[in-house]
């Protein structure tokens, strides 16, 4: 008896478990992949949005010049004296508008020697744009030309601008000697102003 029972037991739990409804069993998968998926697919987001990059590309000037350049005697004659400087430069100018580099002196200090109006200067090999044709005299009232630049004309790189950089001009300077003048060590400063439009 205690045998039997075991069987009958047996085989009435195996009823239960057989006699489970099937597509309750097969649906719950699928109902648990569902709600997986839904909330997955709820996070993706995609913006799209557009900045925009200005720059204002103006025209540029700048100079380089050496600290100071000696005027020497050609002979012990009363005779004249000289010197020369190279002026770097860089420019890019407008379309509309061309550049210049101009010159303006102090006089000779102390008093009693040179007197910076008597100075001639000339410009010579100028790699961008047209140096100053002929002598010219220093000024210390007014700015007066050194190079004159054109308009869409730039330093560097080639193609349309030179192909030179820095863009350079040789200044020659020309003092007579007076008799008169007081023995000693005199200096004027001058100053280079490029101007680009």
């Amino acid at each position: 008896m205690v045998y039997m029972g075991g069987i009958s037991s047996l085989e009435s739990t195996r009823g239960r478990v057989s006699s489970a409804p099937k597509g309750r069993s097969a649906l719950r998968p699928v109902g648990f992949a569902l709600l997986l998926l839904f909330p997955i697919a709820s996070l993706g987001d995609i913006q799209t949005t557009t900045q925009t990059l200005m720059a204002n590309v103006s025209a540029n000037g700048k100079l380089s010049v050496p600290a100071s350049v000696s005027l020497r005697s050609s002979d012990t004659r009363f005779g004249g004296f000289s010197g020369g400087v190279t002026v770097s430069y860089w420019a890019r100018t407008s379309n509309a508008g061309g550049s210049s580099i101009t010159v303006q002196a102090t006089d000779f200090s102390p008093s009693g020697g040179p007197a910076a109006g008597t100075v001639n200067y000339s410009c010579s090999g100028a790699t961008l744009g047209a140096g100053c044709s002929g002598p010219q005299a220093l000024s210390t009232a007014t700015q007066t030309l050194l190079v004159s630049l054109p308009s869409g004309a730039c330093t560097g790189g080639g193609g349309v601008c030179s192909s030179d950089d820095p863009n350079t001009v040789l200044m020659n300077f020309v003092l007579p000697s007076q008799p008169h003048y007081k023995t000693g060590n005199y200096s004027a400063q001058i100053t280079f102003t490029i101007s680009s439009m």
